[in-house]
């Protein structure tokens, strides 16, 4: 158990004794904070909690659910630095019942002898079990400590139901691009970072922000290595010399080459071409290789996963159905999951895409009838397809002569349905490919005994 905040420590001259970058530039004021403007906004719980406000709505123990680096242990040390509060830090990859109960006992004499209430900081809450969470309860119900606990995964199903109810869920999201830059660019000149002592490329501040994907540890971590690679290619002599990073440093620092790919310019849409026509070609692995590259240069994977569910259904369609499906269900996952596992779930539904025989039939379908539509083609529902269950409908002549579908053979049977000047339209031919191959005899007796063309089974 740890009894204070691990990272409190004053730092010292030392170069291998100091604490991280990222610890040393950790926000120590709400004012600091990149991003999460919403949670933070005036007035909100969490601002709340974390500026110490008393009165008849005590604070309230905190959820806090988002990916890595979007300042989760940061607003767990400023809801701490509240007057009168002691702070204890858990991790739940190391800590237990036995652990849980013995902060309780602390809390209980900081409570009864100095008055002081105590923040728990638990991170990584989806690791305990539901017991190590029962054992949190007494102390969240009855205020003895203030919880507040970090996931990275969905609470709704890695946090009991009693403990959610009792807590604030508080939604954090990934930081974007200008607010990744202004984190490095804070820690390049704070003196409790680099000092003003390194100069950051423009192209290397911009590989260094793609490579942290919204998450402003990451970056600063990335920065702090290309510091390092920056200080030992110094020549001897310079050594006080302003300390240049470029492209080059940054990249032997995190092993990376920089992608060229620019996701508001050609870049963007000529490898968002080229994947879509690499599945629509069913070269997997040219389609593999377009998703490294857009992964790879900070792609939003939920635009990616977007491209991929109409891909399966303008390229694969009908010619197997099943590819919408992983689509979708990859796109829902990719949300819920985030980089970098989330690679992993858009490689297989490329795969699917790309490997699946193809069909676009329904694509060609649908903009075919609009086609008619847009030239005015379509005249009056027939009267038998018309409304009838209001009064008048039969005496104009509405629903009579409809025919009930489940009262034919097989279900179906002869009528019209379509207006009567597109009576012989055919927008829906299916391919002789995959699962469509299957449906075609059934479309054209569909089309036989529907249109009267030859007598019902």
């Amino acid at each position: 158990m740890a009894d204070q905040d691990l990272f409190s420590a004053t730092p010292v001259d030392h170069p291998d004794l100091q604490p991280p970058l990222a610890v040393r530039m950790r926000p120590s004021t709400i004012e600091e904070v990149r991003g999460q403007a919403d949670v933070l906004r005036a007035g909100s719980p969490l601002r709340r909690l974390i500026e110490g406000h008393a009165g008849a709505a005590g604070p309230l123990s905190a959820i806090l659910w988002g990916p890595p680096g979007t300042g989760k242990t940061t607003l767990a040390h400023l809801v701490a630095q509240a007057a009168g509060r002691t702070f204890v830090e858990l991790s739940a990859v190391t800590a237990g019942v036995k652990d849980v109960r013995a902060v309780m006992e602390r809390a209980t004499q900081e409570r009864s002898l100095h008055g002081r209430q105590t923040v728990l900081f638990l991170d990584e809450i989806h690791r305990f079990s539901k017991a190590q969470q029962d054992a949190l309860l007494p102390g969240v119900e009855n205020r003895l400590v203030i919880l507040v606990a970090a996931t990275t995964e969905n609470p709704s199903f890695s946090v009991i139901a009693p403990l959610l109810s009792r807590s604030m869920l508080i939604r954090l999201t990934s930081l974007d691009d200008e607010q990744v830059g202004d984190v490095i660019d804070q820690a390049l000149e704070d003196a409790r970072g680099l000092d003003g002592g390194f100069e950051l490329d423009p192209a290397a501040r911009e590989h260094v922000i793609r490579i942290a994907g919204g998450d402003a540890r990451r970056a600063l971590t990335t920065l702090e290595a290309a510091a390092g690679v920056g200080l030992d290619s110094v020549p001897a002599g310079r050594e006080g010399d302003t300390v240049a990073i470029t492209l080059a440093v940054a990249e032997q620092a995190v092993d990376q080459a920089a992608v060229r790919y620019d996701k508001t310019g050609d870049q963007h849409y000529d490898v968002a071409s080229a994947f879509i026509k690499s599945m629509r070609g069913s070269d997997v692995d040219a389609a593999l290789h377009y998703l490294a590259r857009q992964l790879e240069a900070g792609e939003d994977p939920r635009f990616i996963a977007r491209r991929i569910v109409i891909s399966a259904s303008e390229d694969v369609g009908m010619g197997d159905p099943t590819a919408l499906q992983t689509a979708v269900a990859a796109l829902h996952a990719v949300a819920q999951i985030g980089m970098p596992e989330a690679r992993i779930i858009l490689a297989q539904a490329v795969v699917h895409n790309a490997l699946a025989p193809k069909s676009n039939a329904a694509y060609n379908g649908i903009n075919a009838a609009i086609a008619d539509v847009r030239a005015g083609h379509g005249g009056a529902v027939p009267a038998h397809l018309r409304g009838s269950s209001y009064s008048g409908a039969a005496q104009l002549g509405h629903g009579v002569g409809y025919r009930y579908s489940h009262d034919e053979p097989n279900a179906v049977g002869p009528q019209q349905y379509l207006p009567d000047d597109l009576v012989e339209a055919e927008y829906y031919r299916p391919s002789d490919r995959g699962w469509e191959e299957r449906l075609g005899p059934r479309w054209r007796e569909l089309r036989a005994i529907i249109r009267g063309t030859r007598p019902g089974r």
